[in-house]
């Protein structure tokens, strides 16, 4: 049997390993798929999950559930030398180790895009995985808790109410306005607060957010998101979040307890820089409109890349030389186009080229808010945010996440939002550790 090796379990990992076990005939090929996480996550709910709207594991796709006949390696591959058809392995414990293939797949994804900004690493918090997620949720449910407790004008209560997300793209945007209408409906719940003591800030360096979709509706968002009392900061950078203290290149300071941080992805560091197959100026893999890494004067042989790490010809673009856009909709497709060209090469027949038309971009703002755009199409408020929820369940692999997300929205719609912080699972030891501790007088006793 040929050896397909598959570097990475996100959106087209997994859809091009679905995808093969359903089409491989026994005995055809076997597929291992190598990922340092046991899951896939669903990443359009990972705002709704920082909302508390979306349970953290129903964002998350498990492997070992759905990819039954597929081999899978926990571990992170630091390098490719396709020349010897081996990638190095770094597991979670032990030393690294070389794996060999017949043929290669490269889906790692992309990875969070950051800058040297001074006490970013020590305070920021990304949106990217679904740990991320959770700590957002915690760390603003926490502050609720510590702010209530602090007189009127404490700037401690100030800080402790204050969120700050840097990029405003559709992740920053959807969590945002997600962490917004969770903040807004949880004074309800504490009588000690107002809504003057919140203070969300969208901070974004381009002159408008949400590049996906047009001018009009853009700015349509940045509205609706100030009358709800945030505020958009335009062409303007976070020089500095050292221990919390927001310094914004527009000349305003403040103190923020919560800084998330989604400016954007870069390429993957493997991707980039420790592979011999070829990249673009971007660090992107280099491939034809069948998925096949080289081009078409140069194909490089049994190697093949899709996702967010790949620079995919967008043939539905009348622009020439566009690539598609690094979205959940085109790594699910790009998956499953990638598991049928693999099975059809290993059959001797032609790989079709991957051609997908926008099917329109769909984003939520918070409970009940949201925005859809298709060709000139506008849809805003209810509608858009049904729309939103409509589309994300039907796309979310299989009936038992789809069945569980909608358990989840229905009891929400009955009793409301769970607004438990659940922050100190993080630290889990803290409560053994404070009671093993010996007390003063056995300490005395000890001594």
């Amino acid at each position: 049997m040929r050896e397909i090796l598959i570097v990475g379990g996100g959106y087209a990992g997994f859809y091009t390993a679905w995808g093969l076990e359903k089409t491989l005939r026994r005995g055809e090929a076997r597929v291992t798929v190598v990922d340092p996480r046991p899951y896939m996550t669903y990443q359009p709910f990972l705002p709704e999950v920082t909302a508390g709207s979306v349970e953290a594991r129903h964002a998350a796709v498990s492997l070992r559930r759905h990819l039954r006949r597929t081999r899978l390696v926990a571990g992170s591959v630091t390098g490719i030398r396709h020349a010897d058809r081996t990638v190095t392995v770094r597991p979670a414990h032990g030393d690294e180790y070389e794996l060999g293939y017949d043929i290669l797949v490269v889906t790692a994804g992309a990875v969070t895009r950051t800058f040297p900004v001074p006490g970013l690493d020590r305070q920021a918090i990304g949106l990217k995985h679904v740990e991320e997620a959770v700590a957002v949720r915690d760390r603003l449910l926490t502050a609720f808790d510590q702010a209530a407790s602090l007189p009127a004008g404490d700037p401690g209560r100030r800080k402790l109410l204050t969120v700050t997300f840097v990029g405003g793209g559709f992740s920053g945007v959807e969590g945002f306005g997600e962490l917004l209408s969770l903040a807004t409906a949880m004074l309800d719940r504490y009588p000690e607060l107002g809504p003057d003591d919140l203070s969300f800030h969208l901070v974004e360096a381009r002159e408008r957010i949400l590049p996906e979709v047009t001018d009009r509706p853009g700015a349509w968002v940045v509205r609706e998101l100030e009358r709800r009392g945030a505020r958009v900061h335009l062409n303007t950078r976070l020089l500095s979040a050292v221990d919390g203290h927001v310094v914004l290149s527009g000349g305003e300071e403040y103190d923020s307890e919560l800084i998330v941080w989604t400016a954007g992805n870069a390429s993957n560091p493997v991707v980039h820089n420790h592979t011999d197959l070829p990249v673009d100026e971007r660090g992107l893999l280099v491939v034809r409109p069948d998925l096949r890494a080289g081009t078409d004067e140069a194909p490089v042989p049994d190697a093949w890349a899709a996702g967010d790490d790949a620079a995919v010809p967008d043939l539905a673009s009348d622009v020439p030389g566009a690539r598609t856009v690094p979205n959940a909709q085109h790594a699910v497709r790009q998956g499953k186009r990638l598991a049928k060209n693999l099975v059809a090469d290993l059959r001797g027949r032609r790989p079709r080229p991957y051609r997908h038309g926008s099917l329109g971009v769909v984003a939520t703002l918070g409970l009940g808010r949201g925005v859809f755009e298709f060709r000139g199409i506008v849809v805003k408020g209810f509608p858009a945010w049904l729309m939103h929820r409509g589309y994300h369940v039907l796309a979310v692999p299989t009936w038992e996440r789809k069945i569980r997300v909608l358990a989840v929205w229905l009891t929400a719609a009955l009793f409301g939002r769970d607004l438990v912080s659940l922050a100190s699972v993080q630290h889990p030891r803290d409560a053994f550790l404070a009671g093993a501790a010996p007390r003063d007088g056995q300490a005395d006793r000890a001594a």
